[in-house]
């Protein structure tokens, strides 16, 4: 199979469209620049507002002395909750650099800990090898909360013929929403969290959906899907926005000092943790998202936001992260197992999949963050099933008149044989 791949950085360098209709330009701290990424903005000495933002979001890390300190409490609070319980705590595992280094400060501080993965269908072997590691070297339970396949792969294509970006969405709405369902089940209250300031809080708003929003995820499936959402994980608290009362995510790494290329040295020795190649590649899909779909119908290196951070908290070199851009987003030898592995699991033929690759972007906002209150009532409801029935047919009526007119040419180009 031969793959497309016209994504080009020098090329986008010199187009001005791609550059919001401005010169080319990179921050003078970090690799982010103007390449499809038309909130950046510069201030005298060339530098972009993201180093700005980090030292605000890096005043929430709690490191040295008082970040034990604040890990002490945090285990003590922990433990006086899960006495007479089964666990202290949950934590969702992915096979990742993080959820697996949270792992190891975990069983290191003596917690009962249930692991919570989310099988959306797209683990990697070496994801779930990852896990079970875990599993096995820590002690801990695992629960895995497997998702309905038929139903979430009617989202995830309802999403790309919406064209929008954060395609990621999709997963990461039932992630919160599954481990609220397991905290409600188990009793728990306490959710380590493995999100950090020093490794994953700079992204620009225009790459990503900031606002993670299920009425949008129902918006967007009731235009698009096909299937009735059932066993697809949403909540109230998914819907709108706010964590239950009763769950408190505990920031652990955000009192750690929290070193990445460290971490995975740890975890490789004491967990026999092994690496995945970019930043959640644990995911099948995600690796095909960041590496092909970005890139080649968005434009987007989510690498630089990646690298950027790293380059802030001390981690890296602007000199070294320049180096890691010039390594291909994706291995030839690699995209060529995953494209057409993605291809058949989402039921897309070559040319369909091109076809999406091509048409325009749309933003989330068009498909609206708020239902009013009549939304769901019957009367509503009736007029929406009326309204994609109309759709619907229309619909038919287009492609039956475009088969009728194939037919035509057919019956005139035999005719001509003839």
């Amino acid at each position: 199979m031969s793959i497309r791949r016209k994504y080009s950085e020098e090329a986008l360098q010199n187009d001005a469209a791609a550059n919001g209709g401005r010169p080319y330009r990179q921050c003078a701290v970090s690799v982010m620049d103007t390449i499809h990424h038309p909130e950046i903005e510069f201030d005298e000495s060339g530098s972009s507002q993201y180093p700005g933002i980090y030292d605000r979001l890096s005043k929430q890390l709690n490191e040295g002395e008082a970040g034990k300190a604040a890990i002490e409490d945090f285990v003590q609070e922990m433990k006086a909750f899960g006495k007479g319980k089964k666990y202290d705590c949950l934590l969702g595992v992915s096979g990742g650099v993080d959820s697996t280094y949270l792992a190891l400060v975990a069983k290191r501080l003596g917690l009962r800990v249930l692991c919570v993965h989310f099988d959306n269908g797209w683990n990697s072997e070496l994801a779930v090898q990852n896990i079970n590691n875990i599993i096995d070297k820590c002690g801990f339970h695992l629960q895995t909360y497997v998702i309905d396949w038929p139903e979430f792969k009617d989202i995830q294509l309802a999403y790309f013929k919406a064209g929008v970006i954060d395609l990621e969405a999709v997963t990461d709405i039932a992630i919160f929403a599954a481990l609220d369902k397991v905290a409600l089940d188990t009793g728990a209250r306490y959710i380590l969290d493995g999100r950090n300031v020093q490794t994953e809080c700079i992204m620009p708003s225009s790459w990503f959906d900031p606002m993670k929003s299920a009425i949008n995820l129902i918006n967007i499936h009731e235009k698009f899907g096909e299937k009735k959402l059932i066993n697809y994980p949403l909540n109230k608290y998914s819907i709108r926005k706010k964590k239950p009362k009763r769950l408190t995510s505990i920031p652990f790494l955000q009192s750690l000092d929290y070193d990445k290329t460290q971490a995975k040295k740890e975890i490789a020795s004491e967990l026999g943790w092994r690496d995945y190649g970019g930043k959640h590649y644990e995911s099948v899909f995600t690796r095909f998202y960041q590496g092909y779909i970005l890139p080649e119908k968005f434009g987007v290196d989510k690498r630089k936001a990646h690298l950027s951070n790293l380059i802030f908290s001390g981690q890296m070199s602007k000199d070294e992260a320049i180096t890691e851009l010039k390594s291909p987003i994706y291995s030839q030898e690699q995209l060529e197992i995953d494209f057409p592995f993605a291809l058949k699991k989402l039921g897309f033929t070559e040319q369909e999949f091109y076809d999406y690759i091509d048409a325009p972007r749309v933003e989330h906002g068009a498909y609206h963050y708020f239902r009013p209150f009549w939304w769901d009532l019957p009367l509503a409801r009736r007029f929406r099933s009326l309204s994609q029935l109309a759709e619907k047919k229309n619909q038919c009526k287009t492609r039956l008149t475009s088969l009728r007119k194939r037919l035509r040419r057919f019956e005139i180009a035999m005719a001509a044989c003839g």
